[in-house]
C-alpha cells in the first residue's frame, strides 16, 4: 500500500518561480516515489477569506486533512532533522502501513496551537522563519530528496 502525501496549506500559490519549483519537485517525487510506495502528492490549499488568523484557518485545514492521516506540522518549534532522518521517517510510516500523510503549513501566524497539538510529528526547517509559500517548495524538495535517498539514487550526497 502506498503512502499518499497531502500538503495542506493556507493560501494559494500563484504562478511564478515558486510554483514552477514546487511543480518540478513534486513531479520528481511522484516519479521516484511511485516504485517505493510513496505518493502521489496532493495539494490542498485553503483560504481564510475572513482574515481571522490561526483560529479560523485551523478548521479549514482540518477539513482537508484525510481521516486517519499521519499529521506532520511544519513549525519553527518542531524537530530539526537531517535529510536521511526525514527519509527514514517517511519510510517508517510507509512500512507501518499508514495510508495518508498530511503535511500542514499554516498561514503567516503559523498553526493554531490546538491543531499543532494533534500532530504526530512537528518538523522545523531551522530557527529562521520562512515564508509559508517558500516552505512548500522546501518541503517538496525534501520529499524528492527523501525518495531519492530511499531509492539509493545519487541525488543526495553526504
Amino acid at each position: 500500500m502506498a503512502l499518499k502525501v497531502h500538503i495542506c496549506a493556507v493560501g494559494r500559490l500563484r504562478s511564478g518561480p515558486e510554483r514552477d519549483l514546487l511543480d518540478d519537485y513534486l513531479t520528481r517525487f511522484d516519479r521516484t516515489g511511485r516504485a517505493l510506495g510513496l505518493g502521489p502528492v496532493s495539494m490542498h490549499e485553503v483560504e481564510d477569506r475572513k482574515n481571522g488568523g490561526m483560529s479560523s484557518e485551523a478548521p479549514l485545514l482540518q477539513g482537508v486533512i484525510p481521516k486517519g492521516a499521519v499529521i506532520c506540522a511544519l513549525d519553527e518549534r518542531g524537530k530539526l532533522m537531517s535529510s536521511p532522518d526525514f527519509a527514514n521517517m517517511l519510510g517508517g510510516w510507509r512500512d507501518d502501513g499508514r495510508g495518508d500523510l498530511a503535511f500542514v503549513i499554516g498561514g503567516a501566524d503559523g498553526i493554531d496551537p490546538a491543531l499543532r497539538a494533534q500532530a504526530d510529528a512537528k518538523l522545523s526547517f531551522g530557527k529562521m522563519v520562512w515564508p509559508h509559500m517558500l516552505a512548500r517548495v522546501m518541503l517538496s524538495e525534501q520529499l524528492y530528496r527523501a525518495a531519492s535517498i530511499l531509492a539509493g539514487a545519487p541525488y543526495h550526497r553526504v
